[in-house]
């Protein structure tokens, strides 16, 4: 993906407020050989680009000043109640440096797996994205679970799937293999139902009481 940046050489409060007034957007470019440089982004094109997930998880093409360099969308600053973007932040990418990001997970045959038809069990998400390090060149798009063979109060793991060649899971802590879906019954189910449609015996009458 290619997004257009400009060079900014007035810095400070006062000059990204007037950015913004005039529809631009104070962003930052670091890392790699060069020194950080502060530039300026169109808000339309940033606007629309956010909301596109390969924009997040993919190695950019950055046209700077009319030369283009290989860049990774870090974090990005929103407005707290607008649908404005307020600052973005970008790495530069070295080919021969691994690189570590976040990358979307995506589920698939979950509403035809075996403990959803046969077993009525919902299916939980536990994750929508896993850290993972590799060379750009390895840089997957999304990471694919395929939910085709899940049984009933059966769970996924990460390491019951296989990741793409030379793609390493970051963990949290000590969480080495986390917990990536599982099917559970639907609020309000049980397990053994006790219902019968045979009529419930008739009480029987009480004897007269004695004069």
């Amino acid at each position: 993906m290619k997004f257009t940046a400009t060079s900014r050489s007035v810095q400070g409060t006062s000059a990204s407020r007037r950015l913004r007034r005039a529809g631009r957007v104070p962003a930052i470019v670091y890392g790699g050989t060069g020194t950080p440089a502060s530039i300026e982004l169109d808000h339309n094109e940033i606007y629309h680009a956010l909301h596109k997930e390969d924009f997040h998880a993919s190695i950019l093409d950055m046209v700077l000043d009319g030369k283009t360099e290989p860049v990774l969308l870090r974090s990005v600053q929103w407005h707290p109640y607008k649908a404005l973007v307020l600052h973005v932040d970008f790495q530069r990418v070295d080919a021969a440096q691994a690189i570590t990001t976040k990358v979307p997970v995506h589920f698939l045959n979950g509403d035809t797996c075996p403990a959803v038809k046969l077993a009525g069990q919902t299916i939980m998400h536990a994750v929508t994205e896993l850290e993972l390090t590799c060379l750009p060149a390895d840089l997957p798009k999304s990471i694919v679970v395929d939910l085709a063979e899940l049984v009933g109060g059966a769970k996924v793991h990460l390491a019951d799937i296989t990741l793409p060649d030379n793609v390493t899971y970051v963990p949290r802590g000590d969480e080495l293999n986390p917990l990536l879906a599982l099917a559970q019954p639907k609020k309000g189910a049980t397990e053994d139902s006790t219902d019968t449609d045979e009529p419930a015996a008739p009480e029987a009458p009480e004897a007269p009481a004695a004069e």
